[in-house]
């Protein structure tokens, strides 16, 4: 791939793609095939049960054959950014410097467009290696709004996709886990610049953010397990293919058999 595009700017040319700068310098990560194929087989054991933490992925590995310590499960599954659902003690102590919001939409019935927006960050392996993947969701309608990729955990590719969700519209309420690229001043100060209420999951509570989480798990075995990505703007398209196909094409049955784009449109007439 030519980078250096006489006519259109790096920066252009990622915003083009949907991914992070650094995701056009996609090198293997370090980790050793032996620690990938680990996180291969976390990353789909986690879609299936996400309940499960350190110790019983890691019994869940001996089963299968995999004679990992736990210390080494967790590093693996921190670098992943999994958390195992569950409560757990003092849920709302802050990062230093970051304010956690209130969870907002307990009890709260969702009727209609642009209520209540969410997002959240998941896991996309590749062939040698991963990145991470944001989206941006209408929760009444389902629509996918907006989505990005990086290869870190760094808050600028969030803050593009939050940016692009924008240009859609304003939701009344954003909902979010407490991953410090949602804590962060820059994001909450875009929100609340533009009047946006801040609502924040208990942490290790992803069923708080249940529809988006059901996302992930479609994308992963409808398009990520079927495929080995060498590049990221493999990765790009075939995401975005799938995206294309969940927005436009796939209906559900809690939206009377409509498709998310049919109904995000409806209720902004």
């Amino acid at each position: 791939m030519d980078l250096d595009h006489g006519e259109i700017s790096l920066r252009r040319q990622c915003e083009l793609l949907g991914v992070n700068r650094s995701g056009l310098y996609y090198q293997p990560c370090g980790e050793s095939p032996e620690s990938l194929k680990l996180m291969r087989l976390i990353d789909e054991e986690y879609t299936e049960r996400p309940f499960y933490g350190s110790r019983k992925m890691m019994r869940w590995l001996w089963d299968q054959g995999y004679q990992v310590g736990r210390h080494r499960v967790r590093r693996l599954m921190q670098l992943m950014g999994l958390e195992a659902i569950y409560p757990k003690p003092k849920l709302s102590q802050p990062g230093p410097g970051h304010k956690i919001y209130p969870y907002l939409l307990k009890g709260v019935a969702i009727t209609r467009v642009n209520q209540v927006w969410s997002t959240d960050i998941t896991y996309i392996r590749m062939a040698e290696g991963f990145v991470y993947l944001v989206a941006v969701m209408d929760w009444f309608s389902r629509f996918v709004l907006s989505w990005a990729l990086s290869l870190t955990m760094e808050a600028d590719f969030c803050l593009e996709a939050l940016d692009r969700a924008l240009r859609r519209g304003r939701p009344e309420v954003f909902n979010s886990d407490q991953g410090s690229q949602f804590t962060s001043d820059k994001f909450t100060g875009i929100l609340a610049r533009r009047g946006v209420a801040i609502s924040m999951d208990g942490r290790g509570r992803c069923l708080d953010n249940i529809f988006i989480e059901r996302l992930w798990r479609s994308l992963k075995y409808e398009e990520v397990y079927l495929r080995d990505y060498d590049r990221v703007p493999d990765a790009h398209t075939g995401i975005a293919k799938w995206f294309r196909f969940y927005n436009h094409q796939r209906s559900h049955q809690s939206l009377d058999y409509k498709t998310p784009a049919a109904v995000f449109r409806a209720g902004r007439t």
